[in-house]
């Protein structure tokens, strides 16, 4: 898991590695830590491709999530033909961004009202909560029907949304309790966050938020740098996510011990 790799200096990242990591969850993985895609729709009045720039959100099964205006033509694109598809770029700095990792997941985009969609969503991003209750402004989900990964030169696999998204079934009390943990770590464990980006993340310090957790980890952000904290177990209710928060505290502050 991030954190307990040998070898690495402390500090050094250890954000979990697409190249180690199957297909599916590669491309969880390059989803999860995404702020923003690529979204493409067909243009209602001649058909053509149009892609856009919009922020993104993962909900706690790993469906994408987006809040559009309809005053933004891709969203009056999806209200004459659902189908679309997000490219999720995972390349990030690479001097060839080919042989980076991406992942485009195609399906149909609808409006969503669940509270998890709009939590998480303006968790990760906090500025869109001066518009998201605008009445031209609408969550939207894109429910997947298959992904395209490439993992860079020679990896490329198609997957199925079973491949990329997680079961919740069994998460109902963690779910229900996700505002409640995300909250209680921001406002009361900011040190803790910190730590979880400086020291098992190798990420550098600032003020990181959490912005969401799910059964098989959590995620934080800062000044528009994301982190994926892994758990070592699956996590389901709200006392299995205390505990698993506070072992990797212990384990941050240790690792900073031994420097």
């Amino acid at each position: 898991m991030a954190g307990t790799e040998s070898g690495k200096e402390p500090g050094a990242s250890r954000q979990p590695s697409q190249a180690q990591l199957p297909p599916g969850d590669a491309a969880r993985l390059i989803m999860r830590r995404a702020l923003k895609a690529s979204l493409a729709t067909l243009e209602a009045s001649s058909g053509h491709p149009y892609a856009s720039l919009v922020t993104i959100a993962t909900d706690v099964d790993g469906t994408p999530l987006l809040l559009i205006s309809t005053l933004a033509l891709h969203t009056r694109n999806l209200n004459s033909d659902a189908r679309a598809s997000l490219l999720f770029d995972g390349t990030d700095a690479a001097g060839d961004p080919l042989a980076g990792g991406r992942v485009t997941v195609i399906g149909r985009a609808v409006k969503t009202e669940r509270a998890s969609a709009r939590e998480r969503f303006l968790g990760r991003h906090q500025t869109a909560r001066g518009y998201a209750d605008f009445p031209d402004f609408a969550f939207y989900e894109l429910q997947p029907e298959r992904a395209h990964f490439i993992g860079g030169f020679g990896r490329i696999v198609d997957l199925a949304p079973g491949d990329f998204l997680i079961n919740t079934d069994d998460s109902a009390g963690l779910i229900s309790a996700h505002a409640d943990i995300v909250s209680h770590m921001n406002d009361d464990h900011a040190a803790a966050l910190a730590l979880y980006a400086t020291e098992l993340a190798g990420a550098p310090g600032g003020p990181w938020r959490m912005t969401g957790i799910d059964p098989e980890g959590f995620d934080i952000v800062c000044d528009g740098t994301t982190c994926r904290l892994p758990f070592t177990i699956r996590v389901t209710t709200p006392d299995e996510a205390r505990q698993e928060l506070v072992r990797l505290a212990a384990l941050a502050r240790d690792q900073k011990s031994k420097r």
